[in-house]
């Protein structure tokens, strides 16, 4: 085995202000830095009470999902998106100037942000029972299930709602199974 494997629980994930001060961000994981700054990747859970602006992200990708709640439209550099609904991926640049309108009450979304001069990134939800290989240096596996197994290699992790598998090393071709509803971010150094 050349990689390290943890589990993330979601009840010790720490909570930060936005960037831009107009709300919060639970931060699940990263590759290195402190605050905002520094990192190469992150990802995180943010909660949205009310319609507004995004903080922008400067030579950095985002990656943004509904967790909870009906949902929401984007207006990015001046064009509205399609409405985003629960656990439908949508990409754009950090540097966009970027709000949202949310289509009902408050909500929560899942985000990655990542500095594409560094890293590629792959991001796909998945649900029920799925197995893969991946060659990613870094791979995450975000469950959205109350309860979901993960098995990687030989080794077997239970997941709770919002826990998160982080592999890191990996610098072969890893065998993962998955059972339940999740995300699955691969991260390869460029």
């Amino acid at each position: 085995m050349n990689y390290q494997v943890k589990v993330l629980r979601a009840e010790g994930y720490p909570r930060m202000p936005w960037k831009n001060g107009g709300g919060s961000t639970e931060e699940i994981t990263r590759d290195a830095g402190t605050g905002l700054d520094g990192f190469g990747w992150r990802l995180s859970i943010a909660d949205i009470t009310e319609s507004g602006g995004f903080s922008t992200f400067a030579g950095y990708q985002r990656v943004i999902t509904v967790l909870q709640g009906d949902g929401m439209t984007l207006c990015v550099d001046g064009d509205d998106t399609r409405p985003l609904l629960p656990l439908d991926p949508f990409a754009f640049s950090g540097e966009s100037q970027v709000s949202c309108t949310l289509l009902g009450g408050a909500i929560r979304d899942f985000n990655l942000i990542y500095a594409p001069q560094r890293y590629s990134a792959r991001l796909q939800w998945l649900d029920g029972e799925q197995r893969f290989f991946s060659s990613a240096s870094t791979l995450l596996v975000f469950s959205v299930s109350e309860l979901m197994d993960v098995r990687v290699g030989d080794g077997v992790s239970q997941l709770g709602r919002h826990d998160c598998l982080q592999l890191d090393g990996n610098s072969g071709l890893v065998e993962v199974s998955t059972h339940g509803a999740c995300c699955v971010v691969e991260l390869l150094q460029n």
